[in-house]
């Protein structure tokens, strides 16, 4: 069961493939090699930061600039510590390549953790000083990127903002972020959960507000975009007080704040997956495992400080087991960071009062339900009926009238459909109502169901993945994937809406494309040969009443 979650929980809300082609540094390394970016061309630009001064590669339409600390590294005594301010440095800083991945494991596939807890670094790509600003005197808009991984795996350097910058105009930072029990970890002697992956994503746009200006950036104008775990720390953001004044608009690819997926819908004893955790729970699980890890807490040590020394002291390696990395991989609510659960803060109206583009793709849960099939098939109508029941209990008899097995060509791919809608697709369009009360909201499913196939998975006969979770990210960064002359088309207008979105808190501007209305209405992002771009009525399409109706975690009640 234990190899079960890991296989399914590294997939979960991760982008894999070409954009995480490169291998991370050992786990006792310092940079992770370069991942193929631009070739240097012309000059190598400097900047002078606010703690010192970065050479940077130029390419045409871009500059970049990667392997900038944004805090200082969270090692030895700094470990399960807040970030606190990189150190400054003498001369200019050139590393030529990003710096370090924060540790973690394999995606995909059997390995070791690779990576470094010295990893708090962020990369800056910005348009070519030649290039002309966007008004008289003004400053670009600045895009935030946090990765996905299932706050697991994953790193910025992956993820290459060529064309938001050169076409777009935007300045656009990538930033490396804690993850698993290095980022999440909780114990009574750290004073309950500190969510320190979050807390290192502020410090990132702490550093953005400093710095934004001198790569020609606004600091007055920050959008946070992030995919999958990358969205759900948009969700963060809107919902943590800390995160106030630090960001200006929000964008979240497959990840309201609301997503989850009901339990044994992928595996037969996996449970419901919930992103986020109350505090008390982390704590209790962190108690459990330092105890587990031969830290246990003697009765006169009542300040725990023995405990963290211990933690402390192990190597970053024995920390980063899938069990370990697994367990402490949702951010805890009902902390200082993070007060309130976040859907329910926003079902509230206590989130922050940006303008958000929320969107999902067509096929999402295909990308994970796919790689348990071989183990755990769909393969007739009994046993799509038997799946019904095991997920959503009681409600599967009316799940399954609104999906019948033959809604799709086969049983697999009608259960995905089920579990897209309930997963993603409703969660999100119930955000953005509770939204749209408050903040300009726009929503968007990505539809393009030949996009090109990057999760690195290996084919399964009848079961394409289709416009699957993460398949639209080769539309917004520079994969190396061919993409169709229809495709090239969608890829510029969907970075067209994203950075004029980021520009003026609206994806629209007249003359430039289909025009994008707001929230309830979806607009449909597809290639002019597969419907083009247009609103559609997803609502319907995706059954929302019926899910709204069965509630948030389905099944639950049945289990």
């Amino acid at each position: 069961m234990a190899a079960g979650r890991a296989l399914l929980l590294a997939l979960l809300l991760l982008a894999t493939g070409p954009l995480a082609g490169a291998a991370a540094a050992p786990v006792a390394g310092a940079a992770a090699p370069h991942p193929g970016g631009p070739a240097a061309i012309g000059s190598r630009p400097v900047v002078k930061t606010d703690r010192g001064a970065v050479r940077g590669r130029e390419t045409t339409g871009y500059r970049t600039f990667e392997g900038i600390p944004y805090a200082a590294a969270p090692t030895g005594p700094l470990r399960w510590r807040l970030p606190e301010p990189a150190p400054r440095w003498a001369g200019v800083r050139a590393p030529g390549a990003p710096g370090a991945r924060c540790v973690q494991l394999p995606a995909i596939g059997p390995g070791g953790p690779s990576g470094s807890e010295d990893c708090l670094f962020l990369n800056v790509t910005a348009p070519k000083a030649a290039a002309a600003p966007p008004g008289p005197g003004a400053r670009r808009p600045v895009m935030v990127w946090f990765h996905g991984g299932g706050f697991m795996n994953g790193a910025g350097d992956l993820y290459r903002p060529g064309r938001l910058a050169a076409a777009g105009g935007a300045v656009v930072v990538t930033v490396n972020y804690r993850l698993g029990i290095f980022g999440l970890f909780a114990h009574p002697a750290l004073g309950g959960a500190p969510d320190f992956a979050l807390a290192d994503q502020q410090a990132a746009l702490r550093w953005v507000r400093a710095n934004a200006a001198r790569f020609g950036g606004d600091p007055g104008n920050v959008t946070v975009f992030g995919e999958s775990a990358g969205a759900l720390s948009v969700c963060l953001h809107l919902t943590s007080p800390a995160s106030a004044g630090l960001f200006h608009r929000a964008i979240a690819q497959s990840g309201s704040c609301s997503l989850t997926i009901p339990p044994r819908s992928l595996l037969p004893t996996l449970g419901a997956y919930e992103p986020f955790a109350p505090e008390h729970r982390t704590v209790a699980e962190g108690s459990a495992a330092a105890a587990g890890l031969g830290c246990e807490q003697s009765p006169d040590d009542t300040a725990g400080d023995a405990v963290l020394e211990c933690l402390r002291g192990l190597p970053p390696a024995v920390l980063a087991t899938p069990e370990l990395m697994l367990r402490f991989s949702p951010v805890s609510y009902g902390t200082d960071l993070l007060p309130t659960e976040p859907r329910l803060a926003l079902e509230r109206g206590e989130f922050h009062r940006v303008p958000v583009v929320q969107g999902s793709n067509h096929d999402e849960m295909r990308l994970f339900l796919g790689p348990t099939l071989p183990g755990y098939p769909v393969s007739d109508p009994q046993a799509y009926r038997d799946r019904l029941r095991a997920a959503f209990g009681a409600t599967a008899g009316r799940i399954e009238a609104a999906y019948p097995v033959t809604a799709h060509p086969t049983p697999a791919l009608t259960f995905a459909a089920v579990l897209t809608d309930a997963s993603f697709v409703c969660p999100q369009l119930r955000d953005s109502r509770a939204l749209a009360r408050h903040v300009p909201t726009y929503d968007y499913r990505f539809d393009d169901r030949q996009a090109p196939d990057f999760s690195g998975l290996p084919p399964l006969a009848g079961f394409p993945y289709g416009a699957a979770h993460g398949f639209e990210l080769p539309y917004l960064f520079d994969t190396g994937l061919p993409l169709t002359a229809a495709q090239r088309v969608l890829a510029d207008r969907m970075a067209g809406y994203w950075t004029r979105f980021a520009a003026a808190g609206d994806p629209n501007t007249p003359g430039t494309g289909p025009w994008w209305p707001r929230s309830p209405a979806v607009l449909s992002l597809a290639p002019a040969d597969s419907g083009g771009i247009r609103p559609v009525d997803a609502a319907a399409e995706h059954h929302c009443g019926l899910w709204d109706s069965v509630g948030r975690t389905p099944g639950k009640a049945g289990s």
